[in-house]
């Protein structure tokens, strides 16, 4: 297992969309893994493949205790309606209000390829779309509420910030 350097917001992949991922097989899960553990050196909320250069759908995400991972994920279900401030580990340094659904249900394959669905609400409601979003090339600064909102992040509230989405 590694840490992975994580690409920053100039970097193409991160807006592309990534490519289904045909079996999980032991690249997959070694992937998995290592990205894994660059989240959580990071620290992260969420981490996508797009992220450390790799583009297929898989994502990682870890709040509290639960850690989930999705390969070729979709949502199936949003619900109501949350606002908050994000960060990302591509746009070091910065937070922003996002508008996103309350409740979702996204599924997809673990990590041993079998069918998953995960239900959140919150903060890992949030921190699924937002990984969604990396693997459509999408960025947490498209969708914020208005450009007024995005701002640096002092030093000091760096380890704030992991706790909002550091996907």
């Amino acid at each position: 297992m590694a840490v992975l350097p994580i690409l920053t917001q100039e970097a193409p992949i991160l807006r592309q969309r990534a490519k289904r991922v045909p079996r999980v097989d032991d690249s997959i899960r070694k992937l998995i893994d290592d990205m894994v553990d660059t989240m959580v050196a990071a620290p992260g909320v969420g981490l996508a493949a797009p992220q450390v250069g790799v583009g297929l759908r898989v994502a990682v995400i870890k709040t509290d205790q639960n850690l989930h991972t999705l390969v070729n994920p979709e949502m199936v279900k949003a619900e109501g309606e949350q606002i908050g401030m994000e960060g990302c580990l591509s746009v070091p340094g910065y937070v922003g209000e996002v508008k996103r659904a309350l409740r979702v249900v996204a599924r997809g394959l673990n990590r041993n390829g079998r069918p998953v669905r995960v239900k959140g609400d919150g903060l890992l409601a949030r921190a699924i779309q937002h990984e969604i979003d990396h693997l459509d090339g999408i960025l947490f600064t498209d969708r914020l509420t208005s450009l007024g909102t995005l701002r640096k992040v002092e030093l000091e509230e760096e380890e704030q910030k992991a706790e909002l989405v550091g996907a």
